[in-house]
This record gives structure tokens, sequence and C-alpha cells, in this order.
């Protein structure tokens, strides 16, 4: 059995400096080592995004009587960055209508992820 090592790089967006930490792991996938990091911030950041990366996701809908033809929304809170895409799938199908208020909830529990798809601003 071999003990290859995987290494994984990251700019870390924790603060300004911006850091680029790399992640070892071993063949199993286990971290064994967060390296660049120059506060626990930054190695707290790098084992999250090796191993679950989370993300906000912001887009546009369609909006009929509204000034503009797009709604800004976003999700409520982070999501799995691989279910971005078929979250997107669902943004696609809505069409919401004016009025609109800020924060309004357009998709209510998006996936079943526990968050919302929100407005960014009223129209």
């Amino acid at each position: 059995m071999s003990d290859r090592i995987n290494e994984k790089k990251f700019t870390c967006i924790m603060c300004p400096l911006g850091c680029e930490v790399t992640v070892k792991s071993n063949e199993s996938g286990q971290i064994t080592e967060v390296l660049g990091n120059q506060c626990v911030k930054g190695e707290k950041y790098a084992r999250d995004e090796y191993s679950h990366p989370l993300r906000v996701l912001t887009s546009t809908v369609a909006i009929e009587g509204a000034q503009f033809a797009r709604l800004p929304v976003r999700t409520s809170g982070l999501i799995p960055k691989d279910r971005i895409f078929d979250s997107m799938k669902e943004i696609r199908k809505i069409k919401a209508k004016a009025p609109i208020k800020l924060g309004a909830k357009l998709i209510e529990n998006i996936l079943g992820l526990n968050v919302d798809m929100v407005a960014t601003r009223d129209l």
C-alpha cells in the first residue's frame, strides 16, 4: 500500500491577506496537513473548502410588471457548491410578478437544503 499524498491549493478569502493555502491529504482523502495560512481562519477555510465547499448563490429571475425585466436574487444562506447547477435549474423555472419587496421568498427551501431564494431589492 502506497502513502501517496494529494495536494490541493486554495486562495483564502477570510481576510485581506489572501494566503495561498495548501491542503495535503492521504489516499483516503483524510486531511493530513494544512500549510501556508497565516491565521487560524485560513486553516478552517481550507479544511472546509477541501471537504465540503459552500457558496451563497446569486442570480436573477424574470419579473413581470416591473421597470426592469430581471429581479436580482440570492440564497438566504450557504448551499453546497455541487448543488449550484441544480439550484439554477429551479431558479430558471420561476417568474416573479411585481411588486416584489426586498427579502421576499421566491423559492422556499430550495432543493430541500433549508435555504430560501430571496429578492435582493424592491421592484
